[in-house]
């Protein structure tokens, strides 16, 4: 926790470029240091996830270019730290600059709409940004957020995306209770869901050539409220502060007459194929470190 509050603090007195370019070499020189055994997991993990996107369709990726596309991984996570830790204190104006959107207009489609909106993410580029943004036009933003240990650490993650005006739910028995109160005063509800939490309930779906499982919890919430679901993304723009926000159209949630957990495997399945999409338009932005399929290396 100590790390985190020394790199907020230098980062409000350092010049948004060089304090993401010093994090983003720092991030992989780090990552390539012989014996940083932590490092080589990830970097292991990073190299398995992307070799799945890209495909065996693809061209074949030899080892120098994937360590080059690692790196790019890398460097992009350190972006969205060195980033996030910048964001309180920027003023609206600042915030509007920094983003553009495509399909905006579903997000306000879905406010008119009165019955909620869960924009469900992968873990890629800084999505951060587009939640401050958001709640500072006036909309107001949940998101449901993994517990961390210990819980002092825990506390600060919850405090500093308050700061951001962010309303912050934590994954865990009332949570189910308090989102569905979030949409039913027509918040916008973010929820990361490119992988199963533990202690969650999950769908098995075809994902990048695999099944494995994603959250339910996004499609029996928008089945059982009305809410509209939409399947977004927050991209790093290259060598500038900027983000492009992707939101695609909403997800179809008719009944199917059989059944609700029969139509939760089918919006989930949906929900998989529209990240596919998402993270395709930039692997090395997609934040996933960890095992998500049932072949990963563990």
């Amino acid at each position: 926790m100590r790390a985190f509050r020394l790199g907020q603090a230098v980062a409000g007195h350092v010049p948004a470029p060089v304090g993401r370019g010093l994090a983003e070499s720092a991030a992989v020189t780090s990552s390539r240091r012989p014996g940083a055994a932590e490092w080589y997991r990830r970097r292991r993990m990073i190299a398995h996830h992307l070799a799945r996107v890209l495909g065996p369709s693809g061209p074949p990726v030899g080892s120098l270019r994937m360590g080059r596309l690692v790196d790019e991984a890398v460097a992009s996570y350190a972006r969205y730290w060195a980033e996030s830790l910048r964001i309180p204190g920027r003023s609206k104006r600042e915030l509007d600059a920094g983003i553009t959107y495509d399909g905006y207009r579903h997000i306000a489609a879905g406010r008119a709409a009165g019955r909620g909106t869960i924009l469900v993410l992968p873990h890629l580029g800084g999505w951060e940004w587009a939640g401050t943004q958001l709640a500072a036009m006036g909309h107001p933003v949940s998101v449901v957020v993994e517990r961390l240990e210990p819980d002092d650490l825990f506390a600060w993650f919850v405090a500093f995306r308050e700061k951001l005006g962010m309303h912050v739910i934590a994954a865990g028995p009332d949570a189910t209770a308090r989102c569905v109160a979030a949409l039913r005063a027509n918040h916008l509800l973010c929820l990361l869901s490119d992988r199963l939490i533990a202690g969650t309930t999950g769908v098995d779906v075809e994902f990048f050539g695999e099944t494995t499982a994603l959250p339910a919890g996004p499609a029996t919430l928008a089945l059982r409220t009305g809410a509209t679901l939409l399947p977004a993304a927050v991209y790093f723009q290259k060598r500038t502060d900027g983000h492009l926000g992707v939101v695609h159209p909403p997800l179809g949630l008719d009944r199917s007459g059989r059944g609700l957990r029969a139509d939760v495997a089918r919006v989930t399945q949906d929900m998989a194929r529209a990240f596919e999409d998402l993270i395709r338009r930039a692997p090395t932005q997609w934040h996933l470190m960890q095992p998500n399929w049932p072949s990963d290396p563990r």
